[in-house]
């Protein structure tokens, strides 16, 4: 067997290219979401509103799309996304043309809603191939968001004036129609119907949660919260400690330029990695190098210590992220696929929500030092708890 098992599966190309398409949404988001917010917002102090309202439309969110996969179908819950995204970025435009703040708080929770739902691209890839083939499916998939890095600010910059004398406003638009276009590719897959039982009650549902009791989900589960709540911990706050020791926004710019290419390059080969070595080393390889990465931080202020520590923090996060989706996948039955995705995306969602506000906090009372020492110290628990475990389940 060799990779063109992958290049021949045309079900899973076309997810490939859908999700690059629409996942160049996040970083236009990114950047949309402070700046209109600045201009429509009453004080400066709610201006980041409709992105923290993004953030927890994505905690909301992540559950409900999970159920209606299970039970429709992943293509029907991709479409329902796109629909959140189209709606979303439409509400955008009208917010901006009538300087309606409400408006475009609304919008944020309808795209933060639609982001959340493109995060199961990568369990849909899983099931598109074979169980030896899944870690490179998964990987590959997450090579989308390094073509995303690039064409999303890009997008942005020559859109976000098109409809004049309004600005970002064409942004919004391009938004919308580039969520139209990712419907094409989707719509051309065939996806595995989902193996519809009874249907359970809400007390049943409940009743199921206990399959996050056992322990190659329970690491699974908790890896992903780590690799993703650290990086969010340690990314969010880097350009204002940057611009605190006295480097200009193009250089902290430049840093999370190179942290975003350090979060996916390494997609084309980790997937192989672990095919080859097996998930828990390349877990234990993701977490060390979260390790050296908040080392880095902690060791010094220049910029060749902030470069140095987000392009780890990428790449662990990487190894660190695809290791846990693999581990997800490997541990579940079809039966328990929704219940369980659900559950370990909205536990990803909420620690990273908790991460980043916890990040501002401490960057503004504490320093950098501070929140790179918190980093260290959270990161080395988790790896004995994680290394603790996974010599129970060997």
């Amino acid at each position: 067997m060799h990779t063109s098992i992958i290049s021949r599966n045309g079900n899973y190309l076309g997810l490939l290219v859908a999700n690059t398409i629409l996942g160049s949404a996040m970083p236009m988001l990114i950047i949309l979401g402070g700046l209109a917010g600045l201009i429509l917002a009453p004080s400066t102090a709610l201006a980041t509103l409709p992105a923290s309202l993004q953030t927890l439309a994505g905690l909301l969110a992540a559950a409900p799309f999970s159920f209606l996969m299970g039970q429709y179908g992943r293509k029907v819950g991709f479409i329902t996304g796109v629909a959140c995204a189209v709606i979303g970025a439409l509400i955008g435009v009208w917010a901006l043309f009538t300087g309606n703040f409400v408006l475009l708080c609304v919008a944020h929770l309808a795209l933060g809603a639609a982001l959340a739902c493109f995060q199961y691209f990568r369990f849909a890839a899983a099931e598109t191939v074979s169980t030896e083939w899944q870690p490179v499916a998964i990987s590959l998939m997450l090579t989308s968001g390094l073509i995303a890095a690039f064409v999303g600010p890009q997008m942005f910059i020559e859109t976000k004036d098109t409809l004049v004398p309004v600005p970002l406003a064409g942004a919004y638009a391009a938004l919308a129609v580039l969520s139209l276009i990712g419907l094409i590719p989707l719509a051309l897959t065939r996806l595995p119907a989902p193996k519809n039982g009874s249907p359970q009650s809400i007390k049943e549902r409940f009743a199921s949660l206990s399959v996050l009791k056992r322990k190659p989900v329970r690491l699974a589960v908790g890896l992903g919260a780590v690799s993703q709540g650290i990086m969010v911990f340690l990314m969010v706050p880097t350009p204002l400690a940057m611009i605190g020791c006295g480097f200009s926004e193009a250089v902290a710019g430049d840093v999370i330029r190179w942290h975003v290419v350090a979060m996916f390059a390494p997609s084309f080969f980790t997937g192989f990695l672990i095919k080859r070595f097996g998930v828990q080393p390349i877990a234990i390889i993701g977490l060390a190098l979260l390790i050296v990465a908040s080392g880095a931080a902690l060791s010094g202020l220049t910029s060749i210590h902030f470069y140095g520590s987000l392009v780890l923090l990428g790449i662990g996060w990487n190894f660190g992220f695809i290791a846990a989706t693999t581990m997800l996948a490997n541990s579940v039955t079809d039966d328990e696929k929704a219940l369980v995705q659900g559950a370990n995306d909205t536990m990803i969602a909420l620690v990273s929500t908790v991460c980043a506000f916890a990040a501002g906090a401490i960057i503004a009372g504490f320093g950098w030092a501070v929140l790179a020492t918190v980093s260290l110290a959270l990161l080395v628990a988790a790896s004995v708890m994680f290394l603790k475990e996974t010599r129970k389940v060997a």
